[in-house]
């Protein structure tokens, strides 16, 4: 299998590209940037399988040149309401599978709209296969697998360890920096009460995770919130949270809202924050607060004709090692590759995780990685639920 890597040497990709070298039935993998010296002293540092090439994706010629001599396209290059839909045109039109790490909601909604085309050219492409989207939509999936029927599903993380790694060939606002001002300005969409609503982003929201204290949690426009209803038809409630210090992102989004601060600017001034307050910081991405998990999904509904809850998270909290979010984000996309490879996804078309991958096929994969080894956790998840939780206070 040949595989293009877009965006390969950046602080994401660089993660997927060095753990798909570690599978059988990869014959080469091309790393394409825009920076054409970075991606070439990138691939040059790796085995012979490896080469560089600089591309910029909005050469749609171009693109499609060179998409029409690969099998599968891995898309790290953001911010993807800008790259995520024309990229992934290119792709089922040269007829390449796909997958990426768009982690908007609205080019998702664009994007998820060219399954048809996508099936009819007998593609899959996966998009959102990060770590949120990806690693939540995979834990929320286990928590809907505990129960007898769901209406509502949360994914969430904390702000602390939200911050990209240095690593990148951008310039100018960090493509994560101007995701996360388009999420918390203006209005998302999430489901509510069986619709599809938009409502003001940072508004916070009460989430008990099970065998934990009632704890609030903020609204972050996300992916998750449609997808899931997408592919489950029966979820009446979905929304993505972020917990920890929203103080700042208010202020910001405050003087975005209002005209005074160009959203390019404000992503800027993140930058600039996380540097300064943040950088010295060594983080460990995996290690949660005192009563919402780092990295979760959770979902609500019945159990053997009660109300029940389960929620879902990474059993490697407790760790001190440190875990990058390019590590937690290249890393589940290469695993959705090695899915691929294995045709363990069947489906044809365009999907969210949820609505292609099972979740034991996916935690068998990623269990395998350096990412999961390294963090020196047999279980690797830890599943709580409400009717277990309630028979231990009770008992």
């Amino acid at each position: 299998m040949k595989v293009l890597a877009l965006g390969g040497s950046g602080g994401m990709g660089r993660y997927a590209v060095e753990t798909a070298l570690t599978f059988d039935g990869i014959e080469q993998i091309i790393v394409a940037d825009i920076n054409e010296d970075a991606a070439n002293s990138y691939a040059n540092s790796l085995p012979d399988k490896v080469v560089g090439i600089g591309l910029d994706v909005t050469d749609r010629s171009k693109l499609t040149e060179v998409m029409l001599n690969v099998d599968v396209v891995l898309n790290t290059v953001g911010p993807f309401f800008k790259y995520g839909p024309p990229v992934l045109e290119a792709a089922i039109e040269s007829g390449c599978h796909y997958l990426d790490i768009n982690d908007d909601w609205e080019p998702t909604l664009d994007m998820l709209k060219m399954h048809e085309r996508a099936k009819e050219k007998g593609i899959t492409a996966i998009i959102g296969m990060g770590a949120s989207p990806g690693l939540t939509n995979m834990l929320a999936r286990v928590a809907m697998q505990q129960l007898d029927t769901v209406d509502t599903v949360y994914t969430g993380w904390s702000l602390e360890g939200a911050s990209p790694d240095a690593e990148s060939s951008q310039t100018g606002a960090n493509a994560a920096m101007e995701h996360g001002i388009l999420q918390v300005t203006g209005k998302v969409m999430i489901r509510q009460n069986g619709k599809d609503e938009m409502v003001k982003p940072l508004k916070e929201v009460e989430v008990t995770f099970p065998g934990s204290k009632p704890t609030k949690s903020h609204i972050f426009g996300h992916p998750e919130a449609v997808t899931f209803p997408h592919h489950f038809k029966e979820i009446k409630n979905s929304t993505n949270l972020a917990h920890g210090d929203v103080s700042v992102l208010k202020i910001i989004a405050f003087f975005v809202n209002l005209k005074i601060l160009p959203a390019y600017q404000a992503a800027k001034l993140i930058g600039y924050l996380e540097r300064k307050i943040g950088g010295s910081q060594q983080k460990n991405v995996l290690r949660g607060g005192r009563n919402l998990p780092a990295v979760y999904g959770m979902a609500m509904g019945t159990k053997n004709g009660e109300k029940a809850s389960a929620g879902v998270n990474f059993s490697t909290e407790e760790k001190t090692s440190s875990t990058s979010m390019g590590e937690v984000t290249g890393i589940p996309l290469a695993c959705g590759l090695k899915l691929l490879l294995d045709g363990k996804i069947k489906d044809r078309g365009v999907f969210a995780p949820e609505g292609a991958i099972e979740p034991n096929d996916f935690f068998d994969v990623f269990r395998d990685t350096d990412l999961a080894k390294d963090l020196g956790n047999d279980d690797l998840i830890n599943i709580s639920n409400s009717w277990q939780t309630n028979s231990q206070e009770t008992g």
